[in-house]
């Protein structure tokens, strides 16, 4: 089953569009490419190539969606740190965006570039 099919099946697909959209614009500003789109525990996974970021899974909860990274990064702390009352998170591993009505885009796009570009961008990290 492809990501659009999946995601179509799921609650609140239409915020999910809208996510996933965010995600594969991101990845274009940011020239990471290609991106492979698969499904990860029966969730939308977005893959970068290696070396450049960390895979992205967008899941439905009953109130919320959510984007989840591998929770061995520390992305979720430095969202915490950059974005504190623009969205709710868990643990070291999601950001919760609200199912219906506003959320911050601008933000989600900042999150998503961020954890495309990870591992280049620790790499730059070091070299400077």
């Amino acid at each position: 089953m492809s990501v659009l099919a999946t995601i179509s099946e799921l609650d609140h697909s239409d915020r999910l569009e809208e996510l996933r959209d965010q995600v594969l614009a991101a990845a274009k500003a940011a020239d990471v490419a290609p991106i492979e789109e698969t499904l990860k525990w029966g969730q939308p996974a977005f893959v970068p190539p290696k070396r450049e970021g960390t895979t992205l899974r967008l899941g439905a909860r009953e109130d919320h969606v959510a984007l989840f990274v591998h929770c061995q990064t520390d992305l979720v702390s430095r969202w915490r740190t950059l974005f504190p009352h623009a969205f709710q998170y868990e643990d070291n591993r999601a950001v919760r965006i609200p199912a219906t009505g506003d959320y911050d885009a601008d933000a989600f796009h900042h999150l998503a570039t961020m954890a495309l570009t990870y591992h280049r961008e620790k790499r730059a990290a070091v070299q400077t």
